[in-house]
């Protein structure tokens, strides 16, 4: 892990098991980021339109969409990526869909795993490198797909000895292992699975790549409802003649009231030792940022400012 804040790389992969809210997360630090005055491209590598969901607006293509004077949303596509690698490094003019050349691209890729994730990381390398934006901030594939994204340039290094696509994986491996430069952030819920790969993942980033680990965020963490005197107190509300005490003033709700106080005590504490375990695996050199429970839809611009908010006190923005 090294020492480089998470807001001062310029590359940053969000991932994440499924379900855990890695694209909000994703699209909360471009917020936070663009809301500095930075310039920000965000760029969703499934291309499902979750991202542009995050923004309320339109789903964006391989041409960035500007939504202001600091940022930017992108959907990656790899026969675009293609196309402009070739214009770029081959000089070659590329004109409309590309045919043939994109069907012997794809047998090729099929044979050699790899290929269309090289060119995901490349574009993303290249914006880093050309200095286009302050900030690319990637949301990432899922956790069972992102160490094969991030090691591609070292798997194809390691294939191919000499030449153009040697020399081209040369220099998106300096930026992807260097920490002042790149990191990835690996969103989490609470919760018993996504801790356990959460941690499974930090192992095999660190085993198979060459990319740090730059921070874990807590995504939906439960407030704090009750301190421990009101706790005890709903703890006396229980017995009988508490109950019936607390039915007077209450009404015949008042079971119902207590078993809810109970329930989120119960909830908050059972996701919190999760919390615990996570912070205990991680050591202290991994930042864990935690982010509340927002109790509102899930996407759309409201959550994401406020996630942004989040992310801006956690990191002392």
């Amino acid at each position: 892990m090294s020492g480089t804040p998470l807001v001062e790389r310029s590359l940053l992969f969000v991932t994440g098991k499924g379900g855990v809210g890695k694209t909000s997360i994703a699209a909360g630090l471009a917020q936070m980021l663009a809301a500095e005055g930075r310039s920000v491209l965000a760029c969703e590598v499934d291309a499902k339109g979750d991202l542009a969901a995050a923004f309320e607006v339109p789903a964006p293509g391989f041409a960035p969409l500007v939504l202001d004077d600091h940022l930017s949303l992108m959907a990656m596509d790899t026969e675009a990526s293609l196309r402009e690698y070739l214009k770029l490094n081959l000089k070659i003019p590329v004109v409309g869909r590309i045919g043939p050349l994109a069907r012997a691209f794809d047998f090729v890729a099929t044979a050699a795993p790899g290929v269309k994730e090289i060119l995901t990381v490349g574009k993303l390398c290249y914006e880093v490198r050309e200095r286009h934006y302050d900030h690319v901030i990637v949301d990432a594939s899922a956790t069972g797909h992102i160490v094969g994204q991030l090691a591609a340039p070292q798997a194809i290094r390691e294939l191919v000895k000499v030449g153009l696509i040697r020399s081209q994986t040369d220099w998106m491996l300096d930026i992807l292992s260097d920490p002042t430069k790149c990191g990835l952030v690996i969103v989490t819920t609470p919760e018993e699975m996504p801790v356990a790969e959460t941690l499974e993942l930090r192992d095999a980033v660190a085993r198979e790549t060459t990319v740090d680990l730059a921070a874990v965020v807590v995504n939906r963490v439960l407030p704090e409802r009750f301190s421990p005197r009101t706790e005890a107190a709903f703890a006396r509300l229980k017995s009988p003649e508490g109950l019936d005490a607390f039915r007077d003033v209450f009404g015949e709700g008042s079971s119902a009231v207590l078993a809810a106080a109970d329930l989120a005590t119960s909830l908050r504490r059972n996701r919190t030792q999760y919390v615990t375990v996570l912070r205990e695996g991680l050591g202290e050199t991994v930042p864990l940022v935690l982010i509340p429970y927002l109790f509102q839809r899930s996407d759309g611009r409201r959550a994401t400012r406020q996630i942004a908010e989040h992310l801006a006190e956690e990191l002392d923005r």
